[in-house]
C-alpha cells in the first residue's frame, strides 16, 4: 500500500433509502383528481346524450302516445320503416350523397393540400380563407348557395353557365339535379377540412424520399404516386371514416336547401325520421329509423378500426 493510498479517506458507504409506496389515500387522490375535472362534462353528456339515446332505443319498441301512455309493439316499428318505399329511397339518397361528398372532398382536399404545402408565410392567409366554409354556420352557407342556385337565367351560376353555352339549370328545383347540387355544397364545405388533415399528414412524409426520387429522375406525378400517396395511407384511412360518417349523417344541408324535395328526390334518412317524428307524430317509427342509422355507423366505425389495425400489423 502506498502512502497516497493510506492517506486517502475511505468513501462512506452511502445507501439510498428504500423506495416507499405512497399512502393509499395519496394514490386514491391522484386517481380521483382527473375524474373530478371530467365529472361536469360527463354529467352533461349523460343527461343530454346517453339518456336520450337509451330512451330512443326504448321508444323504438313502443307505440308512442303522448299523454296517453306508450304501448309495447315489439319490432313492428322496425318492420314498418324498413319495409316502406320512402325508407328505401332515403337510404339510397343518403348513400349517394355520402359517396359523392366523401370522394369529392377527399380528392379536392388532397389537391388543395398539394398546392398549398410549404413554409411560406403568405400561405397562412390563403389557407385561412379556404378554411372559412368549415367554420361558417350552415344556415349562412345554405342561404348563400340558395341565392347562387337561383334557377332563372340571371342567376349567379346560370350566368356562368351561359358563358360556356350551357344552361339555364333549375338546380335545387329539379328532381334530376337537386341531389347533385346538394352534393356539390357538401364537397365545397368538406374539402377544406380534409385539406388541413392532409397538410398535417404531408408534414410527416420523409423529405429524403422526395430528394432520392428527384435524383433518380422521377417526374412530379411519379413522386406523388410513389412517395406522397403511400406516406398518406394512414391519413386516408382516417379521412374515409370521418367523411363517410359525415356523409351518412347529412341533415342540415338537405333540410335548409330542399327539405327533401322536390318530390322526395333529396329525402335522406335524417330528414325522413325528422318528418316521421315531428310532423307525422310517429315517434316510435322515427326512433327505429335513428337506431338503424346508429347501427350502420357503428358497424362502419368498427370495420374501419379493424381494417386500420390489420394494415398497421402488416
Amino acid at each position: 500500500m502506498t502512502v497516497t493510498e493510506a492517506r486517502a479517506p475511505r468513501k462512506a458507504d452511502v445507501r439510498r433509502p428504500p423506495r416507499t409506496e405512497p399512502p393509499v389515500r395519496t394514490r386514491l387522490r391522484r386517481a380521483a383528481t382527473p375524474w373530478l375535472f371530467l365529472t361536469p362534462a360527463l354529467l352533461l353528456f349523460l343527461y343530454f346524450k346517453f339518456i336520450p339515446m337509451a330512451q330512443a332505443v326504448q321508444m323504438s319498441f313502443q307505440e308512442v302516445r303522448p299523454f296517453l301512455g306508450n304501448t309495447y309493439v315489439g319490432g313492428e316499428n322496425y318492420s314498418e320503416i324498413a319495409g316502406s318505399a320512402d325508407f328505401g329511397a332515403a337510404v339510397w339518397h343518403t348513400v349517394v350523397l355520402a359517396v359523392a361528398t366523401t370522394a369529392g372532398s377527399i380528392v379536392l382536399g388532397l389537391a388543395l393540400a398539394l398546392l398549398l404545402e410549404g413554409q411560406t408565410r403568405s400561405l397562412w392567409f390563403i389557407r385561412s380563407a379556404i378554411f372559412l366554409p368549415v367554420v361558417t354556420a350552415m344556415a349562412v352557407v345554405a342561404e348563400v348557395w340558395r341565392v347562387m342556385y337561383y334557377p332563372a337565367e340571371g342567376g349567379a351560376l346560370n350566368s356562368v353557365l351561359s358563358v360556356f353555352g350551357m344552361g339555364p339549370s333549375e338546380f335545387l328545383n329539379s328532381p334530376d339535379s337537386s341531389l347533385a347540387s346538394i352534393a356539390f355544397v357538401g364537397i365545397w364545405r368538406g374539402a377544406p377540412y380534409d385539406m388541413m388533415i392532409f397538410l398535417a399528414g404531408l408534414a410527416g412524409v420523409d423529405r429524403v424520399l422526395y430528394e432520392a426520387s428527384a435524383v433518380d429522375g422521377a417526374s412530379r406525378f411519379r413522386r406523388i404516386w410513389h412517395v406522397t400517396l403511400p406516406g398518406l395511407r394512414p391519413v386516408f384511412a382516417i379521412l374515409l371514416t370521418l367523411a363517410a360518417i359525415r356523409g351518412l349523417r347529412i341533415f342540415t344541408e338537405v333540410f335548409l336547401l330542399t327539405n327533401g324535395g322536390p318530390d322526395g328526390s333529396t329525402e335522406v334518412l335524417l330528414t325522413l325520421t325528422y318528418k316521421l317524428g315531428l310532423e307525422r307524430n310517429e315517434l316510435g317509427v322515427a326512433a327505429a329509423g335513428t337506431v338503424l342509422l346508429f347501427l350502420i355507423l357503428l358497424v362502419l366505425t368498427i370495420a374501419s378500426r379493424l381494417r386500420r389495425r390489420e394494415v398497421g400489423a402488416r
